[in-house]
């Protein structure tokens, strides 16, 4: 697959000061910057996805009429926890 190359970017010089302190051994800027870019897309998406999940399931609440409290959800995910803790 051919590659694209991504607008250039124009940024405070202490910003790119910064940027360059914070490389690992071996890094280059560009490669931080794609990295960046790759992990703010993934994050993002997955993001969004949560929002879809979650607005759908207030969707079904509203058909249903089936809600649950905070308190019966945080008991339910702590009895996960407790459980997930005693198989380890």
């Amino acid at each position: 697959m051919k590659t694209a190359t991504m607008p250039a970017l124009r940024v405070e010089p202490e910003l790119r000061l910064a940027a360059e302190n914070i490389l690992r051994p071996g890094e280059t800027l560009s490669a931080f910057v794609e990295d960046s870019l790759r992990r703010n897309v993934e994050y993002r998406r997955t993001q969004k996805e949560f929002i879809a999940r979650g607005l759908a399931s207030r969707d079904a609440a509203k058909v249903s009429g089936v809600y649950f409290s905070a308190k019966e959800v945080l008991h339910e995910l702590d009895d996960i926890l407790a459980k997930t803790k005693s198989d380890a």
